[in-house]
């Protein structure tokens, strides 16, 4: 059976963030959500980085940074080419490792394979600070960090045209945000594929009028920040 847009490439999700926001719970449950409620086939591409800390028990320096983040990148690249996948769900991207390169080194140089990246993604979402900061090994830097990297990923996301969705709330209500972000994205690859039958279903469920676009300028209000938000509008 072809992938749901009919050339036999999967959609790509990146799930982007602060630390403690939920990437990693938001991937393994959006996955498992698409694939039980849809019959989607997914995969869910974990974060290097975080392999990388728990190896070497510590977190890198500078001049392992391009490493790290050209890793990443391959390692997206070679689970998009499995055959059959209809959706592939990034647990952050290179954009994490640049964002982190900014901030703590004064270096910007991964940027731009960081940014070739970002925009070969069909959809990015980024994920709330409204769930609480949770100390987890090596790569948690504290809660003050977040507000700054939330800063960077909006402005790296807007500076380079990637349209972005913000998903809130806990448990199931977020992963429900990240459906919503994500449903009219598999609807308009459905009309490209009908003969596999999974966006009927998927049309089917929660049919409504649609949604409201973004209008807020600030803040991570759901019902306004989880659908697309242009790339070209003030932050």
């Amino acid at each position: 059976m072809p992938a749901i847009d009919g050339t036999g490439a999967p959609l790509r999700v990146a799930i982007v963030g602060a630390e403690s926001t939920g990437k990693s719970v938001l991937a393994n449950a959006l996955a498992d959500a698409l694939a039980r409620e849809f019959g989607l086939r997914c995969a869910v591409v974990d974060e290097y980085l975080r392999t990388w800390c728990e190896e070497q028990h510590r977190t890198p320096r500078a001049d392992e940074q391009m490493g790290i983040a050209l890793e990443h990148a391959r390692r997206i690249e070679a689970a998009g080419a499995q055959p059959g996948l209809d959706v592939l769900l990034c647990d952050t991207t290179p954009l994490m490792v640049a964002v982190y390169s900014d901030l703590l080194f004064d270096d910007r140089s991964l940027e731009p394979a960081a940014r070739d990246c970002q925009q070969a993604m069909d959809l990015t979402l980024l994920t709330s600070l409204d769930l609480p900061w949770v100390a987890d090994g090596l790569q948690r830097d504290g809660p003050h960090v977040r507000a700054p990297v939330d800063a960077r990923v909006r402005a790296r996301l807007r500076d380079w045209g990637v349209t972005w969705s913000v998903v809130s709330g806990s448990g199931d209500a977020r992963t429900s945000g990240a459906i919503d972000a994500l449903r009219p994205l598999l609807r308009e690859h459905g009309r490209r594929e009908r003969s596999t039958g999974l966006l009927s279903r998927l049309q089917a469920s929660r049919e409504g009028p649609p949604s409201p676009r973004w209008v807020c300028e600030r803040c991570d209000d759901p019902f306004c920040e989880r659908h697309p938000r242009p790339a070209g509008r003030a932050n």
